[in-house]
């Protein structure tokens, strides 16, 4: 049974669960949870991370802790009892584990690894918490570190300011708002602004001595040099080196490196220097021999010197090479450092061995405590600390020390009788009273220890040596009295012997007679002689004689000798226990001299004040007992020595001894009788302040006075025990009365001179440390009244004096600081005080920042929930007094400017901050009750407005997000709680006082924006906040922007009819606290449009101005982020249920409707916006939300911005073309006027002309960039004409070049022509811009369909690629993902005129073939009917599918939607005819390209012509034949007639193309690809062989045509028809040419393997059609065809047994054709297709044409022939054998075969009229075969044409190729020739062999041409196929008839049929129109 838990309350997981039990709870390691149930082992609960799911787990998997249960029931609240600490690092840790992720997911691996180390660190000191171990002082320290280091990661994560008291979080709620900002307040300027130290340290290690000539051991000595006062300021770091330059004692760390303590700020200056003297202990002379003397001297060696300011730069911890520097004269060695200081180069130069010192240098900052704990390392290791001279700034009271310092300065010896002068060595002893030498009591510096005796250096050969060494002498006092130092002076000989002689001697005593120690100063002793052997031992023989040459002993003889030579000194005393002061001395013995004590106190006052600290309490204890001794006489006196010692006690230098004489007062202190005195000297200078003209003497007493009271009352109290309490009532009323004088002095008004202002001001500054003493001996209640009676005695008037007013206001704060004023009974009598002089300084808005600290400290001591009746009383006083005063302040100081320095904006912060937190907390203590009190106090309804608009005033100040900075979320939660407990108070004033009759706008304005301001406020949006901290912000406050919505809501409802006033006003900002993803708040405030609408429709019977304003806000707010999805579909649902019932709602559906697709547009654009490229997802959807705003919303200002948002996208992507369509559409709504237009976006003020003209030239220049210049040309023209009108010639010649620019640019440059895709967007997924529709995309340059289709799935990565081309299905449109589909389309150019007129530049019809395009084409191959496996082109038919789109392309977008789809079906032969029009076309250009030298190289014709040529050879148009000339086909299709006959004419139309092609391509042709030409000649004639036509170049004699366009026109006598020698009629047969496949569908190699020699020979490894930019197919599985089989194999034809499309196949995709790349788009072709930049050059005009070799010497007429196409036809056998009766059908000769042929080739035809065999081999005869398929070659099958779309026939069955409408022959017969291996050189007539008796067919050589050159002006100009001009020559080559030139001359030649002229293609059935 499950029983809820009394004790088991609160656990953490140890080990993971996964709940896999019926209600088990899924928990992790290390979850917290709350258990409310236990039953046998298992308990109840939730984690804490998700309270919402309960569950069961195990006991054993939970480690319980300590908790305690607020709120015990349904809703308990658990909380751990743990230290707080813990519980925040634990709390925190959590937050931080998820962002440390996050740090790493966004690459920034230093904070990663810095917050990582900091994880480690806090979980270990965690782990020291928990275990207790610690120490009370450890703990702390350990807490500090815990709390340093949260803070800085909390800083580093931008997480939220921890406001903490003694380490612990604080929880708001349980202090004062005051000191909750002040503990923020702190936290934030500690982690600001770090405190600068006033404390610093040098920290000096010696590393070694780089010389390259030492050999003897060294001395270093390091010390800090003054330069501007030209004095060491440091004692000494000394160390020895050995030979090498290396520390002598590496072992020992502090004799290397040292500490230089105690540095002040005002010592980091450049004038301080490290100075380093080396002195080298060894010979006299560094260069004398080693064994010349074995006595080592102390001799120079260099010096060098670095500027402290080069070390605060950058704490750099690299070593310094420090130069040395040796003087050139050793005299100056004592100032060698100042010389090197001053640069004076003369003096000193690098030592010889050119040394360096290498030292490393850190300066440290802080105290040393400080960096003791910092630097540990340093300190444990071991380092020496090397002091400042004397004393550091500040004297410690505990400090003991008794240092003498001795500087040996300089000697004056004499020559002693020798030549030179001497070497002196000065020797120097410490010797005591009993005349022993004190042993280790000389230090020459820190790293050393202390020695018996020092010796010094030795200068060579000087007698006026000055050496300038410190020497510290630590002797202990006990030590000092008697003792004497000795110095011995020695000449150092240089001979062998190296002796030392004695020669003279001096001494200085430290202490003298009367006590006092040696004097600070320099010293001149007095040098006594003595002989070599002299022993000094004796120390009686010499202390009588004289020491100094200021001090002489009688007239002693001996002494005046000693006076010639002489040796200075200089010493200094630092010792807190001896003094060199006898003024000192005297006082402190007032008892032996009692006459002299009036001198002594009066001398008191000129000792140095370190004396008197010294000897502080020797000194007070002098003073009381004098005191004791004579009151009368010495009162005075005393009292102002005691007020001295005070005063001494405040300077900075001596504050540590403040706590020694409080000491001496709590515990030596015995002076009972002494307050008597003390305070009737007090009144007596008290009374006379107000006469006294000096005031000086007073103001130091009155500044005293605070040790005076402490005197008087520890002096009363002492009489009081001694006494029982007598005589209090005398002591009471002397208080009284003494505080009566105060009273006086304090109300008297300063005239004319400050004096007594500046007393006042003194006593004031002081009086508050009073407050503690009085209240040692009187009650409470008596003190607060003697304070207040004072404070109030104080003048009101404020212009006295500002900094009195100041000193006044700093005594009142000091006063609310006391300890008097904590005490309630005391603060209700001082508040009104308090309270008084805050109110003038407010009012008069003087000193602020005093007045904040001050209302502060009174709100501090107010707790929060202090429901005491005192404290409701003080909230009454202040209410009454402050409250309105404080808004003003807060209005007045928040609308200033902010000053410009920082120190001054910080305090203006504090300012702020202070105030606004004294008012949050007024008002936070405020009750039902002061509020109800406060609005009654108010007398009309103005005072009551003013204060409800001042107070909402504030609250909006308070709310902005500058009012506090971005980490105090504490604060402004706290705040906001605040701010809406009051409105909630207020608003009941507003309903009551302001509605109805008494209605007031304004303050109902206010009171809403103050609402909404309130809950869009970032630091409520509750949904931004880690899951922790939410909880607890909910937990604590609840969500407050339900709150205050709901009051909006209810105060709207309470608006009635005034609710007009706010509309359209509050749409806007209400709307803006919808959008908020609170669904509470959504569902209160939604209905609230309903009601504008309601009103609006009531008022002006339509709501135009809600749906204005709703729209307006939409946009930009949607922009700025805020609205989702859920809101869309939420304000839907919720208006539509609320007009449901309304008489308006229909026009309601509308606007929701309306407002509803506007939020789809905005929230897919945003959506977009957040990619990071642009791409086309952002630009499709900037086109729909513009052109929304157009058509649907008629919004003119934000169809423009989204014109330039959009412009903007297309710059950025490059798109220029796009981005000049876009611009247009600005442009277009603009007129050519002088309206002047406001400043808009980027533009300036200006007039609409102005704007437009500027708007054209940058489209013209986009145009430009974007390479679609006819358009620019327009725009040029057009800006032309403005500038024309204007008569601004200058603009105008400049738009010209402009245009003649654009002109040149068309002519000259490259142009790709994009591929076009067809994009599918099936899916709910997709955005609403693109769902389900499908759209026609502009590709890139360049692009090709798989980098498309790569593009779209990059943009659209969850989308799935659909993996055919069908129409899907519903499923799929409404299926829950996102489907793409693509393949390539087709453009239709609307206008085809340029494109089908002759001799426009392809330059030119590049432009119109891909530009304004609506209509595209994608086809799409399948079977119908049964698949003949033979021959499949009898069944293939072709579904067309056309797509319209909404625009043409290029325009706004690269992409449009599709508006309309039809669908028809091509037949076979219709699909036929278009494949041979667009190989034709493609022919026909190459050709014209190559002639006009266009093309680099001929590579691409040589291929064109070999695919054609070859795949006709070995089986190419002969399956057409195969197809649609049988028969069968005719009679069962007998509609198809005229499309069969236009079928044959463009077979023959492809025959002499190819001729012509030839004849071009013999010409330009390349040497190295002559034999691959002479194979295409010879196939070509088996080609025509095999489509039965005449030799052509029989026929070329008879007729001279001339081409003006370069195209091949057809004589008009061709012959009728072809006979048989035997003089029956030959039925042509049909030759099997391939299948014309599609180039689009086809793979791109050539079908034969000549093709394959191309690509070799012109060194070109992609296939055909990649250089002629083919695509093949993708409905063939197949896409790559074999090569054919070469020239010599007949090929074989088309078989079944290639991979044909099937119809089965349809819906078979393969992933790679999912999206159907370009060289499988299904489309068939008019035009040609693009041919690759690299061939698409200009070229210059071939001079002559191009053709077959005749013979040269035959004249132009004879050259040509003429042609006789014969008429003949396949629709029936009767017209065949009608045509073969007449007799009348001529054959054209057999031209002549050259002699190298082995055996004739023999011509034989077949009567049977079945298809026609195989073209004969070479050199043999072949009998042709009734069927096609006899002739197959095993292993030779190449692919389905169909399928395999070489460039073999050049019909490849979809390819797209500009058509020329040219239509058929009605009669021609299939003329057959014996193919030449060559063409024929001179046309020879030969006899034929006759096979059946008939007459041999006649040769008409010379036939008169119908029209000759010279005639073609007169002729009727015939159309000729387009693109194939050559020039005017003098012998134009024989051309191949043209079958349209041979139907048009049939009238003039007798011909039987008339020309019924071009016939129209008949349309393709269509099937449907979608």
């Amino acid at each position: 049974m499950w029983i809820p838990t009394e004790h088991e309350k609160y656990g953490v997981v140890i080990a993971s669960f996964r709940g896999t039990v019926p209600y088990g709870l899924s928990l992790e390691i290390g979850d917290t949870v709350q258990i409310l149930e236990k039953c046998d082992g298992w308990y109840r609960g939730f984690a804490l991370k998700n309270p919402n799911i309960k569950g069961i787990f195990p006991s054993s998997y939970v480690h319980l802790k300590n908790a305690c249960v607020k709120n015990k029931g349904q809703f308990e609240m658990v909380i751990p009892t743990e230290d707080s600490v813990i519980t925040e690092m634990t709390s925190t840790l959590r937050d931080w584990g998820t962002m440390w992720k996050q740090l790493y997911v966004r690459n920034e691996g230093d904070l990663f690894h810095r917050l990582w180390h900091i994880m480690n660190e806090i979980l270990d000191l965690r782990r020291q918490v928990l275990v207790g171990h610690l120490t009370h002082d450890r703990m702390k320290d350990v807490k500090r570190h815990i709390t340093a280091r949260l803070d800085w990661g909390n800083e580093q994560l931008g997480l939220d300011l921890v406001p903490r008291k003694e380490y612990a979080m604080v929880d708001p709620e349980d202090i004062s708002i005051t000191e909750l900002y002040r503990l923020m307040e702190h936290r934030h300027r500690k982690k600001d602004t770090p405190v600068q130290a006033s404390s610093h340290h040098l920290f000096v290690q010696m590393k070694s001595l780089m010389c390259s000539n030492l050999g003897e051991e060294l001395e270093v000595i390091f010390s800090l040099f003054d330069s501007k006062e030209n004095r060491p300021i440091s004692e000494r770091f000394f160390l020895r080196l050995n030979r090498n330059g290396l520390p002598k004692a590496p072992d020992k760390p502090e004799r290397q490196c040292s500490l230089f303590v105690d540095l002040g700020s005002s010592e980091l200056r450049k004038d301080i220097y490290i100075t380093v003297h080396i002195i080298r202990i060894g010979r006299m002379g560094a260069g004398e021999k080693k064994n010349a003397c074995s006595v080592q001297y102390r001799r120079p060696f260099g010096c060098a010197v670095l500027s402290i300011a080069d070390l605060l730069t950058g704490e750099t911890k690299d070593d310094l090479i420090l130069k040395v520097y040796m003087c050139n004269t050793e005299s100056e060695w004592y100032q060698i450092h100042e010389n090197i200081i001053k640069k004076l180069n003369a003096r000193y130069n690098l030592t010889g061995s050119n040394a360096g010192l290498a030292v490393s240098l850190q300066l440290l900052h802080g105290d040393i405590e400080q960096i003791r704990r910092e630097y540990s390392s340093v300190f444990s290791h071991g380092v020496s600390i090397t002091r400042k001279l004397g004393f550091s700034n500040i004297i410690m009271p505990g400090e003991m020390r008794n240092d003498l310092y001795i500087t040996i300065e300089r000697g004056e010896f004499e020559k002693g009788g020798k030549s030179v002068a001497r070497n002196v060595e000065v020797t120097m002893f410490i010797v005591d009273s009993s005349g022993q030498t004190l042993k280790d009591f000389i230090s020459f510096g820190s790293g050393e220890p202390p020695a018996s005796e020092y010796h010094s250096f030795v200068l060579y050969h000087n007698n006026s040596p000055r050496w300038s060494e410190l020497l510290k002498l630590p002797i202990p006092v006990d030590k000092f009295r008697g003792a004497h130092i000795r110095f011995e002076f020695r000449h150092c000989s240089t001979k062998e012997k190296g002796e030392k002689k004695l020669f003279g001697f001096s001494f200085v005593p430290l202490m003298q007679e009367d006590g006092r120690t040696l004097p600070d100063g320099t010293h001149e002793l007095i040098v006594h002689k003595c002989e070599e052997n002299t022993n000094l031992q004796d120390t009686t023989r010499y202390l009588k004689l004289p020491f100094s040459k200021g001090i002489f002993l009688g007239n002693n003889n001996q002494a005046m000798k000693a006076t010639k030579e002489s040796f200075c000194i200089t010493s200094f005393l630092c010792s807190t226990k001896l003094t060199q002061n006898g003024d000192m001395l005297d006082l402190l013995k007032w008892r032996t001299h009692p006459d002299k004590i009036t001198g002594c106190l009066s001398k008191l006052k000129e000792i140095d004040g370190s004396e008197i600290v010294k000897f502080l309490q020797d000194t007070l204890d002098t003073l009381f007992g004098i005191l004791d001794e004579n009151s009368q006489k010495y009162g005075s006196k005393v009292f102002d020595s005691l007020v001295h010692i005070i005063n001494l006690l405040q300077d900075s230098k001596f504050h540590h001894f403040k706590p020694v004489m409080d000491t001496y007062i709590e515990s030596h202190f015995a002076g009972a009788l002494a307050y008597r005195d003390l305070i009737k000297v007090l009144k007596w200078y008290v009374d006379r302040i107000t006469e006294a003209e000096r005031q000086e003497h007073i103001q130091e007493v009155l500044k005293a006075q605070e040790y005076i009271f402490k005197y008087i009352v520890q002096s009363r109290r002492l009489f009081s025990l001694a006494t029982g309490g007598q005589n209090e009532e005398e002591f009471r009323r002397c208080i009284q009365e003494l505080l009566m004088s105060v009273r006086f002095f304090l109300s008297q008004e300063s005239k004319g001179s400050g004096a007594l202002s500046q007393s006042q001001a003194v006593f004031l500054s002081s009086f508050p440390a009073v407050y503690s003493e009085l209240l040692k001996l009187f009650d409470v209640r008596e003190v607060a009244n003697l304070v207040q009676d004072t404070l109030g005695s104080l003048p009101t008037i404020l212009h006295v004096d500002d900094s009195l007013q100041a000193i006044k206001l700093q005594c009142i704060g000091k006063t609310v600081e006391s300890q008097l004023y904590t005490n309630p009974d005391s603060r209700y009598i001082l508040l009104p005080v308090v309270l008084h002089h805050l109110h003038i300084h407010l009012q008069e808005q003087k000193d602020l920042i005093m007045c904040a600290r001050i209302l502060s400290n009174v709100f501090c001591l107010i707790k929060k929930n202090s429901s005491e009746k005192s404290v409701l009383e003080e909230i009454d006083v202040i209410v009454a007094s402050l409250l309105d005063i404080l808004l003003r302040t807060i209005l007045e100081i928040t609308s200033r400017p902010q000053p410009s320095s920082s120190a001054m904006r910080f305090q203006f912060q504090d300012v702020t901050g202070e105030f606004v937190a004294c008012l949050l907390s007024l008002l936070r203590q405020m009750t039902d009750r002061h509020y109800q009190q406060l609005l009654d106090s108010f007398n009309t309804k103005e005072e009551l407005r003013d204060f409800l608009l001042q107070i909402f005033t504030v609250f909006r100040i308070l709310i902005r997000p500058e009012m506090f900075p971005k980490d105090w979320t504490v604060m402004r939660l706290v705040a906001n709680n605040v701010i809406i407990t009051t409105v909630l108070y207020l608003s009941d004033a507003l309903r009551k006082n302001f509605l109805n009759e008494n209605f007031d706008y304004k303050i109902w304005d206010s009171y809403f924006y103050l609402a909404v301001i309130f809950i869009n406020q970032l630091c409520l949006q509750l949904e931004m906040f880690t899951p922790s901290k939410k909880k607890k912000v909910l937990e604590k406050y609840g969500d407050m922007r339900v709150t205050m919505g709901c009051e909006i809501f209810s105060m709207w409802q309470n608006l009635g009819e005034h609710k007009l006033h706010f509309i359209p006003a509050l749409i806007g900002p209400f709307l803006e606290v919808t959008l908020i993803p609170q669904p509470d708040l959504r569902n209160v405030m939604i209905p609230i449009f309903h009601d504008m609408m309601d009103w609006e429709q009531r008022r002006s019977g339509n709501f135009k101005q809600v749906e204005a304003k709703l729209i307006d806000k939409l946009d930009s707010l949607m922009s700025e982020g805020k609205g989702d999805e859920t809101y869309r579909e939420l304000f839907n649902s919720i208006l539509l249920k609320k007009i449901e019932r309304e008489t308006w709602r229909e026009s309601g559906v509308s606007l929701i409707a309306t407002v509803t697709r506007l939020m789809e547009r905005l929230l897919d654009y945003r959506d977009c916006m957040k990619m990071g490229e642009v791409d086309g997802k952002k630009i499709g959807c900037t086109v729909s939300l513009l052109n929304f705003y157009k058509t649907e919303l008629n919004k003119e200002e934000m169809y423009i911005r989204y014109i330039h948002k959009l412009y903007d996208l297309h710059l950025k992507a490059q798109n220029f073309t796009e981005a000049a369509y876009t611009l247009l559409l600005y442009d277009e709504l603009l007129e050519w006027s002088d309206r002047p237009l406001r400043e808009f976006l980027t533009y300036p003020m200006q007039t609409e002309w102005q704007r437009k003209e500027h708007l054209h030239l940058t489209i013209i220049q986009n145009f430009d960039r974007g390479k679609c210049w006819e358009n620019g040309i327009i725009l040029c023209r057009k800006i032309a004409e403005q500038y024309e009108s204007y008569y601004d010639y200058r603009n105008l010649s400049k738009m010209r070049m402009m245009e003649a620019s654009l002109y040149d640019k068309i002519m000259d440059q490259q142009r790709l022509e994009p591929e076009f895709f067809r994009v599918g967007f099936y899916g709910k997924k997709f955005p609403f811009f693109l769902r389900n529709k499908e759209f026609v995309c502009r590709g890139h340059d360049y692009e090709r369909l798989e980098a498309f289709q790569q593009r779209m799935l990059n943009e659209f990565p969850h989308a799935i690629a659909m993996q055919h081309a069908n129409q899907p299905d519903e499923t799929i449109f409404q299926a829950e993902a996102q489907y793409l589909q693509i393949y390539a389309v087709t453009p239709i150019p609307e206008s085809q005129e340029v494109l089908q007129r002759e001799g426009v530049p392809d330059n030119i019809k590049s432009f119109y073939k891909v530009n304004h395009i609506w209509k595209f084409r994608y086809d799409r191959p399948f079977h119908k009917g049964t698949k003949d496996k033979e021959n499949e082109f009898k069944s293939l038919w072709v579904e067309r599918t056309s797509l319209y789109l909404v625009q043409s392309l290029p325009g706004i977008s690269r992409w449009f939607e599709v508006e309309k789809r039809e669908v028809v079906e091509m037949s076979p032969l219709e699909n036929a005819i278009e494949v041979l029009e667009n190989k034709n076309q493609q022919l026909k250009t190459l050709i014209s390209q190559c002639q006009t030298r266009q093309m680099q190289n001929i590579n691409p014709l040589t291929m064109c012509l070999n695919g054609v040529i070859d795949a006709a050879v070995n089986g190419g148009v002969s399956r057409y034949q195969e197809a649609f000339f049988v028969k069968e086909y005719i009679l069962s299709h007998p509609e198809d007639g005229e499309k069969i006959a236009r079928l044959r004419e463009l077979m023959l139309e492809q025959a002499q193309i190819l001729e012509f092609g030839l004849a071009v391509h013999e010409k330009f042709v390349p040497q190295d690809m002559r034999p691959l030409h002479k194979k295409l000649v010879d196939q070509f004639f088996v080609m025509k062989s095999s489509l039965g036509i005449q030799e052509f170049s029989a026929c070329m004699q008879a007729s001279p045509v001339h081409f003006p366009n370069g195209s091949p026109r057809v004589c008009r006598n061709s012959a009728p028809a072809s006979v048989s020698p035997d003089g029956t009629r030959v039925i042509p047969r049909r030759s099997p040419l391939s299948y014309p496949a599609v180039n689009r569908y086809s793979s791109s190699s050539l079908s034969s393997q000549a093709s394959a020699e191309v690509s070799n020979i012109t060194g070109q490894s992609e296939s055909s059609d990649e250089v002629f930019n083919m695509q093949p197919s993708p409905s063939t599985s197949s896409l790559s065809s074999t090569h054919s089989a070469s020239p010599n194999v007949t090929s074989s034809a088309p078989s079944s047994a290639r991979a044909s499309p099937l119809l089965s196949d349809k819906h078979k995709h393969s992933r790679e054709n999912s999206c159907l790349s370009p060289r499988e788009r299904p489309c068939s072709a008019i035009y040609p297709t693009p041919v690759e930049p690299s061939q698409r050059m200009l070229f210059n005009h071939i001079g002559d044409g191009a053709l077959p070799r005749s013979d040269p010497n035959l004249s132009a007429p004879e050259k040509a022939v003429n042609p006789t196409p014969s008429s003949w036809s396949l629709d029936s056998g009767k017209e065949a054998k009608n045509m073969s009766d007449s007799g009348k059908l001529i054959s054209p000769p057999v031209p002549p075969r050259p002699t190298q042929t082995a055996s004739p080739a023999r011509h034989t035809t077949s009567v049977s009229p079945s298809p026609a065999g195989r073209s004969p081999l070479k050199g043999s005869v072949q009998s042709f075969t009734p069927s096609p398929v006899e002739y197959h070659s095993p292993g030779l099958i190449s692919n389905s044409p169909v399928l395999s779309g070489s460039y073999s026939s050049g019909i490849s069955s979809l390819s797209r190729c500009s058509t020329s409408e040219t239509s058929g022959f009605e009669n021609q017969v299939n003329e057959q020739s014996v193919p030449l291996p060559v063409p024929v050189p001179v046309p020879v007539p030969v006899p034929v062999p006759s096979y059946g008796g008939e007459e041999p067919v006649r040769k008409e050589s010379k036939t008169p041409p119908p029209y000759s050159v010279y005639e073609r002006t007169l002729r009727r100009p015939v159309p000729l196929p387009h693109s194939l001009s050559i020039p005017v020559t003098p012998e134009p080559p024989a051309l191949p008839p043209k079958p349209l030139a041979a139907r048009s001359s049939h009238l003039e030649n007798g011909a039987r049929r008339t020309d019924p002229g071009p016939r129209p293609r008949p349309l393709p059935r269509k099937v449907s129109q979608l």
